[in-house]
């Protein structure tokens, strides 16, 4: 006799995953991600003058500008990537 494997319906499938790449929690820690990159976008912003023949050196190459806000855009894209390759955990281990 022929074994025959279990074939699953769309309706299993689609009540399993519910129709997500990701999970929820992933979808979340994406969107604080996405959050910190712009917190750091923002600390780069700024620095100019009114008047286009005054230059202010420090407040242009501040260390805000300079290294605080790339290193906050940089760990906005790491905490991003993490959220994205993280695995979930199943509910029946937990239980």
């Amino acid at each position: 006799m022929a074994k025959f494997k279990k074939v699953i319906t769309i309706k299993e499938n689609a009540d399993k995953d519910k129709d997500f790449a990701m999970p929820k929690q992933s979808y979340k820690l994406m969107a604080i991600g996405c959050a910190i990159i712009v917190v750091g976008f923002l600390l780069m912003i700024g620095g100019g003058n009114a008047d286009p023949t005054i230059h202010d050196a420090e407040e242009m190459f501040s260390f805000r500008r300079i290294t605080l806000a790339p290193i906050i855009v940089v760990a906005g894209f790491i905490f991003v990537g993490y959220s994205i390759m993280r695995k979930p955990k199943d509910k029946k281990n937990n239980e």
